[in-house]
């Protein structure tokens, strides 16, 4: 049975996935892809009408995985613009593994521990945006210089699939817009020769939450 597609008010395909690991999140668990047995991808898919996403990437995870587990933070929500879909992703401590899973059973999934960093070079042969956020979990040190979002950072951000190692967080970009206009009136003001005390303070601006983000579709699994 095809799902409905759900979008965001953008337009884009709304999706949640799991970056499933073991308790020291040493190693990430990836599942095969339906498109090519041989490719490994993050099992993950998408946000049914009324769904929560984190509620939906564990769902995801059990079909895809066929595992349980502890969801821990979110690392964000990341863009394909290709493809016009968003992701929200979760960290899932693996604590159960099912013999037989839906999709193991139906289209023949498997499913296979890496390293995080074999994880990251695996998936950034096909899949870049999602090599992008697993390599959120290698240390600090050997992270891309360029990837601002920290891993326990639950704010949304969003990462194009254009620049797959930037991590855009659209709060951060709005407190620093904020901040750069404050400034600028500021200096208007003491050009005017105006007190402080009459500037007007501007209030602090939250980015939408766009934690959503997929469709059930194998293109959508496959971000």
């Amino acid at each position: 049975m095809v799902k409905a597609r759900n979008y965001d008010k953008d337009g884009f395909v709304k999706r949640a996935a799991c970056i499933c690991v073991n308790e020291d999140e040493s190693q990430v668990l990836l599942v095969s892809s339906r498109r090519d047995s041989r490719l490994w991808i993050v099992p993950g898919g998408g946000v049914e009408p009324n769904e929560l996403p984190d509620i939906a990437a564990t769902r995801e995870v059990r079909e895809e995985a066929g595992v349980c587990g502890m969801l821990g933070r979110c690392l964000g929500v990341f863009e394909n613009s290709e493809r016009r879909h968003r992701t929200s992703v979760y960290v899932l401590v693996v604590t159960e593994e099912m013999e037989e899973w839906d999709e193991s059973k139906v289209f023949g999934r498997k499913r296979k521990w890496f390293s995080v960093e074999e994880a990251v070079e695996e998936l950034a042969k096909h899949k870049p945006v999602q090599s992008s956020y697993v390599s959120l979990l290698l240390p600090k040190a050997a992270r891309d210089h360029t990837c601002p979002l920290s891993p326990s950072s639950c704010q949304p951000g969003i990462a194009s699939s254009h620049i797959p190692s930037v991590i855009l967080q659209e709060r951060t970009d709005l407190m620093v817009e904020a901040e750069t206009k404050e400034e600028a009136e500021r200096e208007e003001v003491e050009e005017d020769g105006l007190e402080d005390g009459e500037l007007i303070k501007m209030g602090g601006c939250s980015a939408e939450d766009l934690s959503n983000g997929s469709t059930p579709e194998d293109g959508a699994n496959d971000t």
